[in-house]
């Protein structure tokens, strides 16, 4: 099944549009997935978000942590054994891998994200459930910015993001369809 993304606007069943917040940026990424028994939950596609980041994508991130650092801006300890770290996470409110801190989740939706001095940022991943096998899957991201140092920061961010989401969104699939496959064998 060939992955196609298309950008979309929040859809409507998101926590994100609970809270009536204006976001200063906001995009969402969605595409579809194989689930044949309609037994993929919330915390397999939050595992499958995190393993699915390209690896250039990571060295951008340390790259990001040792500027920031120097402006007193969260980032995330380095990763000694990655694997078992995701293996433990729960992905329950309170939780927090790296960065990235849960604040939501029921049984088709997931928002990570973190507050910080410059921006605030929330990740949805949602999952609507279809009569089909085919379900659909929405990665949105909203950020809001606390001072102009948000913005500032977000402005080479952003192009960067724009490759990112995407990318994981699509391996989020690949991963949940070769999940689903080997458990139908």
């Amino acid at each position: 099944m060939k992955t196609n993304i298309t950008k979309v606007n929040i859809p409507t069943t998101s926590v994100l549009l609970n809270n009536n917040t204006i976001y200063d940026y906001s995009d969402s990424y969605q595409t579809y997935y194989l689930d044949k028994n309609s037994n993929i939950s919330s915390t397999q596609i939050g595992k499958a978000f995190f393993a699915s980041a390209p690896k250039w994508s990571e060295k951008l991130f340390e790259l990001r942590n040792r500027i920031v650092s120097i402006f007193g801006l969260k980032i995330s300890e380095k990763n000694k054994d990655r694997q078992q770290q995701l293996e433990n996470f729960t992905y329950e409110p309170g939780s927090s891998l790296g960065l990235f801190n849960v604040y939501s989740k029921t049984e088709n939706e997931v928002i990570l994200g973190e507050d910080d001095k410059h921006l605030n940022f929330r990740i949805s991943l949602l999952k609507e459930n279809a009569q089909t096998q085919n379900k659909k899957l929405t990665i949105t991201t909203v950020v809001k910015y606390n001072n102009w140092f948000g913005k500032l920061y977000f402005l080479p961010v952003k192009p960067f993001h724009k490759l990112i989401v995407p990318k994981m969104l699509k391996g989020v699939v690949n991963s949940l369809n070769n999940e689903n496959t080997e458990l139908s064998n």
